[in-house]
């Protein structure tokens, strides 16, 4: 036998470097996806990263082989190429999914040890298959074991630094490891080179054969590989671009598109001579449901909704999650007719019951219509007036659906124009009290006054309570206006007794959101304290609606200051909600007749009432006041009825606290 010398091409050495370089850097890249996306695509970027790291490999082995020269020609066994080439890609892809997680310093020996392997392995099974009946190779055991070694080494170190590349991203530290995993699969190769002996036995044959190139199709083949790689490298990028766009145009929680999937829509969509509708939904309770049941209760409904309008928007429609309990569905249609009954069927669809584990909600939505090209073609233009009229159908009492017109704007521009203004009233101290007497009408004298919240905007004028209180009630200003309002009647109370020979009370009304906000108690004594009023000369007014909602919270504020001597007084009582077991309980000191009996005293019916009220109010010794006296013959009446305290335009109309003086003196 003799020994065959061989000779490498230095330019086909350096591409196979460079190979290695670049199909590592590609792999490393694809697997550091895995740690950035959803399960099921995690296993995807582990199969191409693998994929693509283990052709890497077999492909620098191959053109390490072509760029090694024997004096016999060499032809390669496909099977066991193949065979290589899937050893490779399978320990690429163990030690990709080792190392996809946090890794130990034992998992990143393991995945060493699985990478270096699908190396070694994919070298020596290579070398294997190459075929030549006068050729047979053996190999050096050290140079052996110092290849594998140097396998493991260069594997761990180009791992070890990847698990730091994720964590810090670099361009660099990506690079440093591609090209510590190129000279792992280039050293391991060249030095398993080394430790191969080929002999030839016979020696005729070398004479005869001339030095021959690698064959055609094993060429051929390490091309394709390449261009695969590249392929598949490139596919992977786009499919990734996909997803991305994907995910940043689709809702997490619902997997309905997004507002950035909306915007995208209106941009690409041309709605000028289309008929279009857009339908801008708002869930009634939503609020209600997260603040009591929870956060996770409320993202099952939102789940469950998103599933409802999933199945109705069927294309041509498209569906979209606004954000929160928002939605918005955009129809095309031929009548408006096709866009009411839609809105119709989305109502009963949503309000039916949904059963959340051992929660049953029965949820209601409000739903706001505009359509193009009637209202606009622009997002901007549809958003706002169908948001208008969604708002507009809230205030109409929910669970229904408003199209937009320009008088619904006109109010809801109105409202939001009083909200604006009572925040800067609050800020400026800009509000008023007015005050109207409380009338005996035995003695022809005030036994007190009610204080009267007023608001003048700049921009729209005087804006009346029953306008602008609601308002205030929805936004949470009431809670510092009536603060002020409480303090601001105290200090002018304490003003108009020191001149005055009788103890003329003061009566401020109450909201039920101040009771719902359990500050009642605190703002009633820091009001009193900074005043010095005397607490007997404060009456505090509740409506009997205001006791049916939130009954034990109302006693449970008002029983300590009616203990330092506050009054407690029933406005509007015999107005629709009366639970006349509260009145002993609560111990209240007054009660007001609603005006609507006084306005009606005619009717029988109103006459028979306020005598049975009067009488209910002897027989609990309650203090009673009629409203709203404006007339003689209204004033005869509640008379002759018995009652002696009333309240109206008859004796004075509201007046400023500076007028209040000068009133009481010329009495």
């Amino acid at each position: 036998m003799v020994l065959l010398t061989g000779s490498y091409n230095i330019w086909i050495v350096a591409l196979s470097l460079i190979i290695a370089f670049f199909t590592s850097y590609q792999a490393l890249g694809l697997t550091k996806k895995v740690t950035m996306l959803q399960h099921k695509i995690t296993w995807i970027w582990l199969i191409i990263a693998g994929f693509v790291m283990g052709c890497g490999i077999w492909t620098m082995h191959f053109v390490g082989m072509i760029a090694f020269h024997l004096p016999i020609p060499i032809d390669y066994h496909f099977g066991k190429s193949l065979i290589s080439v899937l050893a490779s890609i399978g320990a690429s892809m163990l030690a990709f999914y080792v190392t996809s997680k946090k890794a130990s310093q034992g998992k990143l020996l393991l995945a060493s040890l699985f990478m270096a392997s699908g190396i070694v392995t994919m070298h020596y099974v290579g070398m294997s298959s190459m075929m030549n009946e006068f050729m047979t190779i053996s190999y050096d055991p050290i140079m052996w074991t110092l290849s594998a070694v140097i396998a493991f080494i260069a594997s761990y170190a180009a791992l070890n630094l990847f698990m730091r590349m994720k964590k810090k991203g670099s361009f660099l530290h990506r690079a440093a490891a591609a090209l510590l995993m190129a000279f792992a699969v280039t050293g391991m190769h060249y030095v398993g080179m080394e430790a191969s002996s080929f002999w030839c036995i016979d020696p005729a044959y070398i004479t005869q054969q001339a030095q021959m190139q690698a064959p055609a199709r094993l060429l051929i083949t390490v091309l394709v590989v390449i261009v695969v790689i590249i392929l598949l490298t490139w596919l992977a990028q786009v499919w990734e671009q996909l997803i991305y766009k994907r995910m940043a145009y689709t809702d997490s929680l619902t997997g309905l598109n997004n507002r950035h999937a909306m915007n995208e829509f209106f941009k690409t969509t041309s709605l000028v001579n289309r008929k279009q509708a857009v339908l801008f939904i708002d869930l009634d309770q939503f609020k209600y449901i997260n603040d009591t049941l929870g956060h996770d209760v409320g993202d099952q409904l939102i789940q469950h909704v998103g599933d409802k309008l999933r199945r109705y928007a069927e294309p041509p429609k498209r569906v979209f999650r606004m954000g929160g309990d928002e939605f918005m569905i955009v129809i095309p249609y031929n009548e408006k007719k096709e866009v009411h009954q839609a809105a119709k069927q989305l109502l009963q669809e949503i309000s039916s019951p949904i059963l959340l584990g051992k929660h049953q909600l029965e949820v209601t939505c409000s739903i706001g219509v505009s359509y193009a090209v009637e209202h606009g073609i622009t997002k901007n233009s549809l958003l706002k007036a169908a948001d208008t009229a969604m708002y507009y159908s809230k205030k109409l009492g929910k669970n229904q659906y408003c199209e937009y017109s320009k008088e619904m704007e006109d109010k809801v521009i109105r409202r939001l124009e009083i909200e604006k203004g009572l925040r800067d009233a609050l800020a400026k101290k800009e509000f008023q009290l007015y005050y109207q007497p409380k009338w005996d009408i035995n003695t022809n004298r005030p036994i007190g006054f009610e204080a009267l919240l007023r608001y003048t905007s700049p921009v729209i004028g005087a804006v009346t309570p029953d306008e602008f209180i609601p308002i205030a009630e929805e936004t949470g200003l009431i809670l510092p206006i009536t603060e002020w309002a409480l303090s601001t009647a105290c200090k002018d109370c304490y003003e108009w007794n020191i001149d005055s020979d009788d103890e003329l009370v003061v009566s401020v009304n109450l909201s039920s959101k101040i009771i719902e906000s359990n500050r009642l108690s605190d703002m009633t004594k820091r009001a009193l304290e900074q005043t010095k009023l005397s607490p007997h000369l404060l009456e505090l007014e509740i409506t009997e609606q205001m006791l049916m909602n939130c009954g034990a919270a109302v006693k449970e504020q008002i029983e300590p200051l009616q203990k330092l001597g506050v009054k407690l007084s029933m406005d509007n009582f015999g107005s629709g909600y009366s639970f006349l077991g509260s009145l002993e309980e609560l111990q209240f000191q007054t009660l007001k007749i609603d005006k609507k009996y006084i306005e009606q005293f005619e009717l029988p019916t109103k006459q028979a009432i306020v005598r049975s009220i009067i009488g209910l109010a002897k027989q609990l010794q309650i203090q009673l006041i009629a409203e709203g006296v404006e007339t003689e013959s209204q004033l005869q009446f509640i008379q002759a009825a018995g009652c002696h305290l009333a309240q109206g335009f008859y004796f004075k109309r509201p007046m400023p606290f500076n007028e209040i003086g000068t009133w009481i003196k010329e009495l």
